[in-house]
């Protein structure tokens, strides 16, 4: 007599540990862009992506080395600079008109005050919603990076400076574009 297997093979990505449907479906169920992070040895990545049936769609990324075009000289993948490049992701994704995201972690842990935290908080501040308690969030002075010394904390204030001064440049001349759209004929266009 021959018996039928009612095994059923994982994904392979469950098995290779690298998604969590479960978790995926639920944040998928929301309808909400996600803003993913993902940390390496040497940098902290942010993406807000959208679910999409042929394939999830990256609408904006930032790269906490992108933060070294700012004056940004030390470690990328601290406290300090995950807040700095959530801020960055967040200030691009207001130009993309997205206006709420929910948090994706993948398979890192949670806990409270940690870097993944550190880079919600400075997409928040950007302008960003997202369901959230500041109870998770870590504490202005390990944002700064107070923790790291007075250098960390000088640097971190300039390259917070510069970004929303470049932010503020970006629009000023976007609008000032498209007031000169529209004083022409073509206001159609605008």
């Amino acid at each position: 007599m021959t018996s039928v297997s009612t095994y059923e093979t994982p994904f392979k990505r469950r098995i290779n540990s690298k998604t969590n449907y479960k978790k995926r479906l639920a944040l998928l169920r929301s309808n909400l862009p996600r803003l993913v992070v993902r940390k390496s040895n040497k940098k902290v990545l942010v993406q807000i992506i959208e679910y999409n049936v042929s394939g999830d769609k990256t609408i904006v990324s930032a790269d906490s080395r992108e933060l070294k075009k700012f004056g940004w000289t030390l470690n990328t993948r601290n406290t300090p600079s995950a807040y700095l490049a959530g801020l960055l992701c967040g200030l691009k994704a207001k130009e993309k008109k997205i206006v709420e995201v929910v948090l994706d972690i993948g398979l890192n842990s949670s806990v409270h005050g940690s870097v993944v935290f550190s880079v919600l908080k400075g997409a928040i501040d950007a302008g960003l919603k997202s369901k959230s308690s500041d109870v998770v969030f870590p504490v202005d002075e390990r944002i700064k990076g107070k923790h790291l010394g007075e250098e960390t904390v000088k640097q971190f204030e300039k390259v917070k400076a510069e970004l929303s001064k470049a932010w503020q440049k970006r629009e000023n001349d976007r609008g000032r574009a498209k007031t000169e759209c529209c004083r022409g004929n073509r206001e159609e266009a605008c």
